[in-house]
């Protein structure tokens, strides 16, 4: 008898347990993300767009990478992440020319990581363009043609625009995610690098289901 009658409470307490689960678990806007008014126009029409601002100089977006990289790997098709150099300074332009550069090149895919390592882990310091020339070619590239990439007007100009998207977006930091150009987040906003991507993808399905996907 004393069994029936408590299997309701016992059941309504687990369901109000699991709902106030839930909503401490729901990213919470203002406070582990903010909305971008108004939104920004995303190079990925059709698809949901993960906007990375990062700086190889900065030791948590070092850390964040791994996460980061394998956290990519599971995304859906139809979502699509997408490095942006951040420029929060005029000492952040040489590592910015550098990721430009060495795209140029063909060669980030190959190098991002070890640029990351290069600067975390083995101390060494890029303040010219002339240094990371002299470390690529460690890392067999081509030290006239990266040094023709970084004088050219093209690295030029997308470090210059990478600056100005950083302003446009009034980024305060790095590393930093941005959802299809409407909702920014980062670990100091989501109480850590998982956290980040919690609600990266709360926000991913978020967008998914708006675009019928």
């Amino acid at each position: 008898m004393l069994h029936s009658l408590l299997r309701p409470l016992i059941t309504l307490s687990l369901t109000i347990c699991a709902a106030l689960s839930l909503t401490a678990h729901a990213a919470q806007p203002g406070k582990d993300y903010i909305e971008i008014k108004p939104a920004r126009a995303t190079a990925t029409p059709g698809k949901v767009e993960v906007l990375e601002f990062f700086w190889y100089g900065c030791p948590h977006c070092y850390q964040l990478e791994p996460d980061l990289l394998l956290w990519s790997k599971k995304l859906p098709r139809n979502v699509v992440l997408v490095r942006q150099p951040a420029v929060l300074g005029e000492s952040w332009m040489t590592l910015t020319q550098a990721y430009y550069a060495l795209e140029s090149l063909g060669e980030i895919p190959r190098l991002h990581g070890h640029l990351f390592n290069a600067l975390h882990n083995e101390g060494r310091r890029f303040n010219s363009p002339e240094s990371v020339v002299t470390w690529a070619a460690t890392q067999g590239v081509n030290p006239d043609k990266l040094k023709a990439a970084f004088q050219s007007f093209t690295v030029h100009t997308k470090a210059n625009r990478a600056k100005q998207i950083s302003q446009e977006y009034r980024l305060e930091g790095v590393p930093a995610l941005v959802i299809n150009g409407k909702y920014l987040t980062s670990p100091s906003m989501a109480g850590g690098y998982a956290g980040a991507l919690r609600v990266a993808d709360e926000l991913i399905a978020q967008e998914l289901k708006k675009l019928g996907k």
